[in-house]
């Protein structure tokens, strides 16, 4: 990566300020945390996002109807207009939405997102489409640098700006997972992690390999790189592609234990609902 030196003068409460974030890890000195604060305002404008809304709708017996579940209300709105909220307050306004089976419900809804104030496209999966790995790859030619990807059926406050900084550090890395922590960890793909690199990951396992209580949030930072990496017969990422990028040193992990709901079915909904009530 190529670089210029610069000589700038700053405030005296600025430096102060700026030397509190240095901590030797995540910010190394003061020249990495210039840049990663300048990268943070100025880069995440050029990040494009892709969010897989596909799947089989579900019965919400709170709505009294079969939606498709990043459509479920929460706290009054869509799932996924929350989403689409966050991201537009990130700087991310440009939005890649995979449909299937009841995805017309979600295009009328939010139609080209000028309303919200971003700008939709959306990418129609085939019939009998099964997983998420053809959808990703049915993407390909939208994506031509790293960029951010998102399960339609999650609601996080993960900071969208850190996230990518983290990934950017990561020199190797084909995909930055973020994790979140959990005690019941066979509803969702398992990690263990070593430094920064996820070194084994597990999708919904009965009986783990590892006592990690760290998850997969459904939230990656992933570069083009990905797309050579699923094969014909690949269905899932998490089954087919993650423990694969593990393996290679290519997958890293971002914990995070902010706000995590995951709408993957009426019994999951109920419980998030509770959560976030809660909250």
């Amino acid at each position: 990566m190529n670089r210029e030196r610069l000589t700038i003068t700053l405030k005296s409460d600025l430096l102060k300020a700026l030397d509190g974030e240095i901590d030797g890890e995540r910010l190394r000195n003061r020249s990495h945390a210039i840049e990663y604060f300048l990268s943070r305002s100025l880069g995440l404008k050029t990040i494009k996002v892709l969010i897989l809304a596909g799947g089989h709708p579900v019965y919400f017996e709170s709505e009294k109807k079969t939606l498709p579940k990043a459509m479920v209300k929460i706290a009054g709105k869509p799932l996924l207009e929350q989403t689409l909220h966050r991201l537009k307050s990130a700087k991310l306004t440009e939005i890649y939405i995979s449909l299937g089976e009841g995805g017309k419900i979600i295009e009328d809804y939010f139609g080209d997102g000028s309303k919200i104030g971003v700008n939709i496209n959306y990418i129609y999966q085939p019939a009998g489409n099964k997983g998420n790995a053809r959808p990703l790859l049915q993407a390909k030619e939208f994506f031509d640098d790293g960029f951010l990807l998102l399960y339609g059926d999650v609601l996080s406050d993960i900071d969208y700006g850190d996230f990518v900084e983290f990934h950017r550090g990561q020199k190797a890395a084909v995909c930055t997972m973020a994790l979140t922590s959990t005690e019941s960890v066979d509803m969702w793909g398992l990690a263990r992690l070593q430094g920064n690199r996820i070194v084994e990951f597990e999708e919904k396992p009965k009986n783990p390999k590892t006592f990690s209580k760290l998850i997969n949030a459904g939230i990656y930072l992933i570069e083009p790189e990905i797309f050579k990496l699923i094969g014909a017969k690949a269905n899932k990422l998490e089954r087919d592609v993650f423990p694969r990028l593990a393996e290679k040193g290519k997958l890293c992990g971002y914990p995070y234990e902010g706000l995590w709901l995951d709408i993957s079915n009426s019994a999951a909904y109920r419980q998030a609902a509770k959560e976030l009530k809660g909250n």
